[in-house]
């Protein structure tokens, strides 16, 4: 069972050199188990393995084409853990407005590339109505070139939210790209529900997704 203490990302992934080269984590054989939740903001759904946490599916698709997203690569419906339950919770809450920290989640992050794992762990540094921009985070990965790989490990993220690729603005004040159901739209709407205006005052926006 998987804890909600500290950080844990597969040993995979933690061991690897600070190499910027874009070279995938060792794939472990674990099965992933998946369950939708309604909220506030619409069906999320969340994938994990006995390591922790693996998929975060965002609302914003019909819930038949959620499912299938979710169950992709051979996952299926399992029954949540009770540390999954709990997660389930703090979304609740998060779709209700209350500010919430999912930095201390189980993630299961084997099979991804060694900078994506570097960029997911210095995002999670950045908590509720705190962004950043790809700029600053490729500066902070070493090189400020990197800007465009910081871009597609936000673009490849397989747990929206709990990593909060919705954080990451481009550096011309504009919010950037964001491949969830909803694009650019729906990440606007995120950081509103956090307080963060970027362009668009907050109370001009619809929450929904």
């Amino acid at each position: 069972m998987a804890p909600l203490g500290a950080i844990f990302f597969m040993t995979a992934c933690s061991a690897l050199p600070p190499s910027l080269a874009l070279v995938p984590c060792p794939l472990y054989d674990r099965s992933m188990e998946t369950t939708i939740f309604d909220t506030a903001l619409g069906t999320f759904g969340l994938g994990w393995t006995d390591a922790g946490l693996a998929r975060v599916q965002l609302p914003g698709e019909e819930d038949a084409v959620l499912v299938e997203r979710l169950n992709r690569n051979g996952a299926r419906p399992g029954e949540p853990l009770p540390w999954v339950r709990r997660l389930m919770d703090r979304i609740e809450d998060y779709a209700d407005g209350l500010a919430v920290d999912f930095s201390d989640i189980a993630l299961d992050l084997s099979g991804l590339p060694d900078f994506h794992c570097r960029a997911y762990r210095l995002l999670l540094g950045y908590g509720w109505g705190q962004v950043t921009t790809y700029g600053e985070m490729a500066r902070a990965l070493g090189d400020v070139g990197l800007s465009r790989a910081v871009g597609q490990a936000m673009g490849a993220n397989p747990m929206p939210l709990v990593i909060p690729c919705h954080r990451v603005l481009a550096g011309n004040g504009k919010p950037g790209g964001f491949s969830a159901p909803g694009g650019a739209g729906a990440k606007l709407r995120m950081l509103a529900l956090e307080g963060v205006s970027v362009g668009t005052p907050a109370g001009q926006m619809s929450f929904g997704f």
